[in-house]
């Protein structure tokens, strides 16, 4: 896990950078700028309205008495969406938005779902209870 963490951290800043020099020569530098701005506005707007949604839904949710599960994966997704948005570059916005449309974040919560499922599985996530 922390080799794959090492090289996103790795890589994805040099394809930014890449990515970022070709659109300044496509577009022009000013224009860069200004998309990457807008595209921070977009995205902090974005996850405040997904954000409390969310958080609507799970405060529903156990006024019910149920747990508030995909409520909670959601908003571990629509956290890094929103982290990920922060930082200039767009490849990162495209995981950002990604994360943070409900569209396109459901088969990645499931996904994340199905990872936690079987980490706790093989014993590489321990959960206790007090009773």
């Amino acid at each position: 896990m922390f080799r794959w963490l090492l090289l996103f951290i790795l890589i994805v800043p040099a394809l930014e950078i890449g990515v970022l020099i070709w659109a300044g020569n496509l577009v022009g530098p000013w224009w860069v700028i200004l998309l990457i701005i807008l595209t921070g506005i977009l995205g902090a707007y974005l996850a405040k309205q997904q954000g409390l949604e969310t958080l609507n839904r799970a405060r529903t949710l156990m006024n019910q008495a149920q747990v508030p599960q995909d409520e909670i994966f959601d908003g571990i997704c629509i956290l890094i969406g929103a982290v990920v948005l922060l930082t200039p570059g767009f490849i990162t916005d495209a995981i950002g938005f990604t994360l943070l449309l409900p569209a396109t974040r459901a088969p990645i919560r499931h996904a994340l779902k199905r990872t936690v499922r079987k980490m706790m599985e093989n014993g590489q996530i321990t959960i206790f209870r007090r009773f």
